[in-house]
């Protein structure tokens, strides 16, 4: 049977997945669904340049031009959004030839950002400021180069990051933390020992998770439109795909009369393989995607610290001493549901003016969800049913293969988005999506 500390533990996951739901609206803003037509054109103008297309000459003399601009008449604009900065593909070295930095507004509104080309406080650690949303007080005025109007700006102000921003930031992070504690302190030898004395599950387990499960992602990412049209969705069914089974699937396992000992080593197993798939199957599926850029260094990072860390910390804590832990697991729960009590307030607070991108989330997209859902949970009994598994094993396999850790996912999401360009949250929205659908699969 399941301890009190699991089952709350459990519904802490799924009441963090609600909650972070919410929190996609605040993260997502209303007026990025009437996207700027004109700055799209200029992005993907932009993005070509970058990629050795068009112009050669285009960033360098997008630089110069806004050196040269008339400032007396410009208009001065306040807002949240993301600076990014395009590089000529194969060069190292920054410079106005190769180099092109802009503001990207949430509305998906582009300004070609002015350098001075002597010291300015106001543009040092420009390259940092990437990773974040940031809050920009600019002066803006419009001009035609080559026959194409650009918004050009700089900075009345060096940006700041978003205070919310930064704040969800740190939220996710501490609750997370707190959660692959909590899972550590639950878990002992025996889990992994598994592996030795069930390793057909084991295996299938594993190839379900890491093998079976991004294929099917990909598969309805181009089946359904989403690589070529919506691509940060398509990442964010492989990022889920890629996202190692929780304990939801424990509990769901023991309702259904599986083999529980089975699901919670392959829950243990696929955790700490997370450092190496997640980022692996991101790199193998999406780094081929024009506009999306993997980082890979800081998706490891972010296992680590989150993961890898806190687990290890939890099992260390269990294996020296044992009645502590098994009173820690309360505690460190009750911090959990403090975190996520503050992600709603938080959150409603944050999207009161906010709905969903229903050109972008259409039916469509809430159809593959459920379908990928759903898919993996089939392919996680026929494929062990044809090798052979016992149904009681092949309960648990199933119920790993489809849940997934929608926690992890969308940490990950919300740590990485700013810094690959993914401006509308689709990463994040995905995973919490898929958080609500894998509950009702689940049932």
């Amino acid at each position: 049977m399941f301890s009190t500390g699991k089952k709350i533990k459990v519904w802490k996951q799924g009441m963090i997945t609600a909650a972070v739901f919410m929190m996609v609206y605040a993260l997502i803003p209303v007026n990025a669904l009437a996207q700027n037509e004109a700055s799209l054109k200029v992005y993907q103008q932009l993005s070509d340049a970058s990629k050795g297309k068009g112009d050669p000459a285009l960033f360098e003399t997008l630089n110069v031009v806004s050196r040269q601009l008339s400032w007396d008449s410009a208009t001065n604009l306040q807002f949240k959004g993301n600076l990014r900065m395009f590089k000529m593909n194969g060069v190292s070295a920054a410079s106005d030839k190769s180099t092109l930095f802009f503001v990207r507004q949430l509305d998906g509104k582009v300004y070609i950002l002015s350098r001075p080309t002597e010291t300015d406080d106001r543009y040092a650690g420009l390259e940092d400021m990437i990773q974040n949303k940031m809050v920009f007080n600019i002066e803006s005025i419009d001009e035609t180069v080559g026959g194409t109007n650009y918004h050009f700006a700089r900075f009345v102000e060096k940006p700041s990051q978003a205070f919310l921003d930064k704040i969800f930031k740190i939220s996710i992070v501490l609750m997370l933390f707190f959660v692959m504690v909590g899972m550590g302190l639950t878990l002992t030898r025996k889990d992994f020992a598994i592996v030795f004395s069930k390793p057909k599950g084991m295996l299938l387990g594993e190839i379900l998770q890491f093998g079976v499960m991004p294929l099917i992602a990909v598969g309805l990412g181009y089946v359904m439109g989403f690589r070529e049209h919506y691509p940060y969705i398509f990442v964010g069914m492989v990022l889920i795909a890629a996202t190692p089974g929780g304990v939801t699937s424990n509990l769901m396992t023991h309702y259904a009369k599986g083999d529980v000992a089975l699901s919670i080593s392959l829950t243990s197993i696929s955790t700490v393989l997370s450092i190496i798939f997640v980022p692996l199957l991101l790199s193998a599926y999406c780094s081929n995607i024009p506009e999306v850029i993997i980082p890979v260094n800081m998706i490891t990072s972010t296992i680590i610290v989150l993961v890898i860390i806190p687990l290890a910390i939890g099992m260390l804590v269990r294996a020296k001493w044992e009645n502590f832990a098994k009173k820690s697991i309360k505690v460190f729960s009750i911090l959990g549901i403090i975190a996520l009590l503050f992600l709603i307030i938080a959150g409603i607070s944050s999207n009161l003016d906010k709905f969903a991108d229903t050109e972008r989330y259409g039916l469509v997209f809430y159809i593959m969800v459920f379908i990928f859902t759903l898919g993996g949970m089939v392919a996680g009994v026929v494929i062990p049913r044809l090798f052979g598994v016992s149904n009681f094993q092949t309960r648990a396999i199933s119920l790993e293969t489809g849940l997934r850790n929608s926690s992890l996912a969308m940490a990950v999401a919300l740590l990485i988005q700013d810094s690959m360009g993914d401006f509308y949250s689709s990463l994040f929205f995905v995973s919490a999506i898929f958080g609500l659908t894998m509950y009702l699969a689940g049932l």
